[in-house]
């Protein structure tokens, strides 16, 4: 099933980024290294989808850097032929931080999976999102830890056996949306890797905006937890299930008769109701750029692990000062105030600032 995003017009995040005169293929942005996944990943879907529209972006090869941290999915700066790091387990927000706040010049990618970066990366993940900090981050989430073997994640269902959990997990699952907007990223999404076009979309609307943009990715591992989103990859039963976020429309699931549409309750809760008995009055519209990220969390908890409803799309997109352009701001009055450029600034007025003192 195709999603239709609606979207709307996106405030560059790739702005001062150098561009390249001459379109580039996909052949240029794809490495010589053999793709080493298992047979049926869903990192093979969302590999091509990046490597396809990388060149739409306009940007110099030596312009963009994908930085991933331990996991299936982090073998992913290997198989482009762009800047990249292999760093270290949940600290590739940290690095990319580092990157996006000392070379305005870049545009900077996260490439983390769920035990990544919600595990022992979860304290970088949502400091670089409160920060907001002018990075992609792709959240590959299969629901397992899949490099090594199939123990259990922070996004595994309750009951969920592994080899970590023979009697089941007891752990409540993380909600990587609800996560993140309450970190208060600018920008949050979701998707899924066989859905090509609308994986595609999302990812470029993503690269477009200035700040923390988090995209979480359903993704298939075949091995460990096979089939764990295959109710929504059912044509029929994605029509019925997924509640698309279109910008400024109804949020609405299924078709004909049978559509279902979000609506407030007396209590301002968020509930999904057949269209036929809603009250128009009372229908949500979805407004992706409201600087209140409080209805974007309420839809996010419409998921439940029965995928009876399940918000797809664009939750938010609300750009706000970002943590690196303030960073290089402060630094710049710094330089002027001790003298001007870095051959000229007086190197004992930066040293012996305001809070300094004399020790006998």
């Amino acid at each position: 099933m195709s999603i239709d995003l609606g979207l709307p017009a996106f405030r560059s995040g790739l702005e001062g980024v150098p561009t390249t005169e001459d379109k580039a293929t996909r052949k240029e942005f794809t490495s010589d290294q053999e793709v080493r996944w298992c047979p049926g990943c869903g990192d093979y879907a969302i590999l091509a989808a990046v490597q396809g529209f990388l060149p739409d972006l306009g940007l110099k090869r030596e312009n963009i850097v994908f930085v991933s941290g331990i996991g299936c999915s982090s073998r992913f700066p290997y198989y482009l032929d762009t800047y990249g790091m292999h760093s270290i387990h949940g600290r590739a927000p940290a690095i990319a931080t580092g990157l996006a706040t000392s070379r305005p010049d870049l545009s900077v990618w996260v490439v983390t999976g769920d035990g990544d970066a919600l595990s022992i990366g979860g304290n970088h993940l949502i400091h670089a999102m409160r920060r907001n900090v002018n990075m992609t981050i792709l959240l590959f989430n299969n629901k397992i830890y899949g490099l090594t073997k199939g123990q259990y994640s922070p996004t595994s269902d309750i009951g969920t056996v592994t080899k970590s959990t023979p009697a089941g997990s007891i752990d409540q699952p993380f909600n990587p949306v609800s996560l993140a907007l309450g970190a208060e990223a600018s920008f949050v999404a979701r998707t899924m890797d066989s859905d090509r076009k609308h994986l595609t979309a999302t990812l470029r609307a993503a690269a477009e905006h200035r700040g923390a943009a988090l995209v979480e990715i359903y993704q298939n591992c075949p091995i460990f937890n096979d089939g764990a989103f295959q109710m929504l990859k059912d044509r029929d039963e994605a029509t019925a299930r997924i509640l698309q976020l279109v910008d400024g429309e109804p949020i609405r699931a299924g078709a004909d008769d049978h559509t279902r549409v979000v609506v407030r309750d007396d209590e301002g809760r968020l509930l999904v109701v057949p269209e036929a008995e809603a009250d128009p009055a009372r229908v949500v519209l979805h407004r992706a750029d409201d600087p209140d990220p409080s209805q974007a969390f309420a839809l996010s908890r419409l998921d439940d692990p029965s995928f009876a409803q399940v918000p797809m799309g664009i939750f938010r997109n609300a750009p706000r000062a970002t943590y690196d352009d303030g960073v290089r701001g402060q630094v710049g009055a710094a330089v002027e105030q001790a003298g001007g450029p870095a051959g000229e600034r007086d190197l004992e007025q930066l040293l012996h600032g305001k809070d300094t003192w004399l020790v006998n």
